[in-house]
């Protein structure tokens, strides 16, 4: 049976100081399949294929490849035992063509012929079903576009055994399949196949066996069609869970901001938010959905006085006096809240707009309230038992309250930030991408804590790239397309292929409430 594996590991143990990522952990891969590796964030996925990519270098245990002991010093060591890494976040020169990236760093004597290359990776992509222009620079591509160059590249290297990591994180429905589509092709010409995942609808419609780790240790693998996504989501985490988003219905919504005509440019002079308009309302959560970079993250730094407005205007009515509007375009942060308006933002940037990394709990409690301080001496007190209440309230898993956020899993980190933008109380809360990265346990926990803030009359707007997740949450979603709207739907009634198509302007739909 041994010679029907493109991959065994065997006892592969990994440690990064006191840390243990990976403890004795086995893994087949067989050829000509789809595997699925599946883990809440910490179990150990990426660790254990980035010493298969040779990234790193296992501690222990063995790696055979082609039923062969392998020793995995480098990439340029995987590349020659076929096995190829497509990770999360590319890894291409911007100004260069596709097919120079795809070229970049290839080991040939004499001269290029680039343009024999050019009508190879042309073949290459033909043959699996991409779509991919070689000549095209990769700055005036999409997302999906650069991941096929990231993918063919590894192809082109001759590689049987593909790695991708989280591949579908900021694609359109239509995207994935599309992708799904191609793999399938990849695996029926005989490649092996293994996705970095947490969405577990997409391990159930593309692959063929699943193994699951927790807590840096093999837990089992087991078939796809025999399984389900409740039992693996137990699996994942060691006892059950649920997997149901709650969605109360909005109570006496009011508008709590009214943004109308907003168009921002960047620092290049590009319009970034083309006359945006609509409304936030308390009691209700607004998914904003589109593909990456089309104004989500603009849109929330204009709202909350960190990005500078060209045109257009963000009106704030309080719960107090909801006849009163105040004008929020042309105040900083400080002059928005001494205007008294209740304003929290999660940013998409955890460690570098949303926190300080080098400090802990406590001293980024008392960032929110600094400047409100009397004297030059700061109480820290308030501070520790607000750290002390979100460690406890949110299950906050940290050495102590000193301990430097930057040392926390993806998870905590969220939770901190998050606990301490809603202890401020806000009447609109701007969540960006708060579960990115994050294991099913932590993102449902926010998902609970974002549906707590809407039953208290919060206004809040949810910024989210997994259609499933924002169709579940939200009461309305709006979608952006290059920085214009495409279209407000209503979230029960929604379908994701709706909303993908009109994340790509192939449909637009009239706003609607």
């Amino acid at each position: 049976m041994q010679q029907d594996y493109a991959v065994e590991m065997r006892g592969v143990t990994k440690n990064f100081g006191e840390v243990c990522a990976n403890h004795e952990v086995n893994l087949t891969i067989h050829r000509g399949e789809i595997l699925a590796l599946l883990g809440e964030n910490g179990s150990g996925k990426t660790t254990l294929m980035n010493m298969l990519s040779g990234i790193y270098f296992p501690d222990a245990g063995q790696i055979m490849v082609g039923g062969q002991e392998a020793a995995i010093r480098s990439p340029k060591d995987a590349f020659r035992l076929k096995i190829g890494m497509v990770h999360q976040h590319f890894k291409l020169v911007d100004v260069f063509s596709a097919a120079e990236n795809i070229l970049l760093g290839l080991d040939e004597s004499g001269r290029y012929d680039k343009k024999k290359a050019t009508e190879e990776i042309r073949a290459l992509a033909a043959r699996y079903g991409f779509e991919l222009d070689p000549e095209r620079l990769i700055f005036d591509m999409a997302v999906s576009e650069k991941q096929t160059v990231e993918i063919i590249k590894v192809l082109y290297r001759g590689a049987d055994i593909l790695i991708l990591d989280e591949p579908t994180a900021v694609l359109t429905p239509q995207e994935t399949e599309k992708l799904f589509s191609i793999l399938r092709n990849m695996r029926e010409d005989g490649k092996s196949i293994v996705i970095i995942t947490h969405k577990l609808g997409e391990v159930m419609a593309i692959s063929d066996r699943v193994t699951v780790l927790r807590k840096g240790e093999y837990v089992d693998t087991l078939s796809t069609k025999e399984t389900n996504p409740q039992a693996l989501a137990d699996m994942m985490v060691g006892r059950a869970i649920t997997l149901n988003i709650e969605r109360p219905e909005p109570k006496n919504p009011q508008t709590r901001l009214e943004v109308s005509g907003l168009t921002c440019r960047n620092q290049e002079g590009v319009r970034v938010l083309d006359h945006v308009s609509f409304e936030a309302r308390s009691g209700e959560i607004l998914g904003i959905a589109g593909i990456a970079g089309s104004g989500q993250r603009e849109l929330c730094e204009a709202i909350a006085g960190l990005y500078p407005v060209e045109q257009g205007s963000i009106g704030y009515y309080s719960a107090e006096d909801p006849e009163n509007r105040e004008e929020l375009v042309g105040r900083s942060p400080t002059a928005i809240r001494d205007l008294g308006v209740s304003l929290a933002f999660v940013p998409e940037d955890r460690l570098g707009m949303g926190l300080v990394g080098s400090m802990g709990m406590i001293g980024n409690m008392m960032l929110k309230s600094y400047n409100q301080g009397k004297s030059f001496l700061t109480d820290s007190k308030p501070s520790k038992d607000l750290a002390e209440d979100v460690r406890n309230r949110l299950g906050v898993v940290t050495p102590d309250l000193t301990t430097p956020v930057q040392r926390l899993s993806g998870g905590n980190v969220q939770k901190v930030l998050l606990g301490r933008e809603i202890a401020s109380s806000p009447s609109v809360l701007m969540a960006a991408y708060p579960v990115r990265g994050l294991d099913i346990h932590s993102s449902y926990m926010i998902y609970s804590l974002l549906n707590d803030q809407k039953e208290t009359g919060v206004a809040v707007l949810y910024v989210g790239e997994d259609l499933d997740v924002l169709l579940e949450l939200c009461d309305r979603i709006l979608v952006l397309c290059g920085g214009k709207v495409s279209g407000i739907v209503d979230g029960r009634s929604a379908t994701k292929e709706e909303v993908g198509l009109m994340m790509t302007q192939i449909k637009e739909v009239g706003q609607h409430d």
